[in-house]
């Protein structure tokens, strides 16, 4: 198959184009069956409707004579005024090169770049609406805290109760099987205090938080993005911020780290059941051992981490709330997003502050 290639000017125009159509025709006429033509669009800056139809027809003549013919390195304005203009599905080729790896690695850097510093932003935003509301509770709802405190706190009590209760159960059973050989079974009582308190305890409330209550912040906000009442919010002089995040903010940071005292409690209260129906450890031998562990700095540790992962899920929701794009589906898919991230960021905060507690 031989190939031919015709390259069209910077202005493909009902005055050019009867030009470029005779010189295409002749291609044509010179070209032998099962030929290939190649027209090149690396010139052409500009094309309207009587170019795309007339570039059509030479495509439908060589089709009758068995002969090829393609577009390549076509812009994206141009390969748009085509497809636009075409009375049939044109098969534009697009120029294939190959992206270098520093190139895709910028590109990369530059995007998560981007949004680092919106969240930077936005949380310096909610800290200073937070401090200055704290003094003005006028710049925030009335009675939207305690709302938002039953939706956040209360509301999410059952599941909380459950899942640890399980937990503490389930820990102190692998690891009192583990110390019966030894005799130590009565060390379960510290072990599961030191693993609710410090650890387990927080970081399991913050993930059902996160998941629970904070997908569905980011969902009513990114909902509002959506219908542009956020919007609407701004034009009446209204920041979003202290009239939506602020009031959400109080009452997670007032709600978590009760609902981790709670969830503390059932944790270990889970342990004791276990040690006193399967290893035979009376309720008093337990509390004497679970009082003799529990110290203020696992109390305080367990506390900064409440306040710590509290900001975390609502700074996240709100991000991308905020920053919703495409509809109902973008609601989806940032409310998806937002409990992911918030749930990497809790578990990486986590160990953060386990290491500076404990090193």
């Amino acid at each position: 198959m031989s190939n031919q290639t015709a390259h069209l000017p910077d202005n493909v125009n009902i005055d050019t184009i009867k030009e470029i159509y005779d010189r295409l025709q002749t291609i044509l006429r010179n070209s032998s069956q099962a030929s290939k033509i190649i027209i090149d669009f690396s010139n052409v800056n500009h094309i309207d409707s009587a170019g795309v139809v007339v570039l059509e027809k030479v495509q439908n003549d060589a089709q009758i004579k068995d002969i090829d013919v393609t577009f390549e390195n076509i812009s994206p304005p141009v390969e748009k005024v085509v497809k636009t203009f075409s009375q049939k599905i044109i098969q534009v080729p697009t120029k294939k090169s190959g992206t270098h790896p520093l190139e895709f690695i910028g590109e990369y850097a530059y995007r998560y770049w981007i949004i680092f510093r919106d969240f930077m932003l936005l949380l310096a935003n909610i800290s200073y609406y937070g401090i200055i509301a704290f003094f003005r509770p006028k710049l925030r709802r009335k009675g939207e805290v305690i709302r938002q405190s039953n939706f956040i706190g209360v509301t999410a009590l059952p599941i909380i109760i459950l899942v640890n209760f399980l937990i503490g159960l389930v820990l102190t059973l692998q690891v009192g099987i583990q110390m019966r050989p030894f005799g130590a079974e009565i060390f379960v009582a510290q072990l599961i205090t030191f693993a609710m308190v410090g650890e387990l305890g927080p970081l399991l409330t913050a993930i059902m938080v996160a998941g629970r209550s904070g997908s569905s912040i980011a969902a009513e906000i990114g909902a509002m993005n959506v219908s542009e009442e956020i919007d609407a919010l701004r034009s009446m002089g209204i920041d979003p911020v202290p009239y939506l995040i602020i009031p959400k903010l109080f009452a997670i940071l007032l709600s978590m780290p009760l609902l981790i005292a709670v969830a503390t409690f059932v944790g270990i209260f889970g342990g004791a059941v276990i040690a006193f129906t399967n290893f035979q450890i009376d309720f008093y031998a337990f509390y004497n051992e679970v009082n003799f562990a529990l110290r203020y700095y696992e109390i305080m540790t367990a506390f900064v981490k409440s306040i710590v992962f509290a900001t975390i899920i609502i700074v996240v929701a709100s991000y991308y709330g905020l920053h919703v794009e495409g509809g109902a589906e973008g609601v989806g898919r940032s409310t998806t997003r937002s409990v992911v991230v918030a749930i990497f960021l809790v578990i990486l905060a986590d160990s953060l502050l386990g290491l500076l507690f404990y090193l």
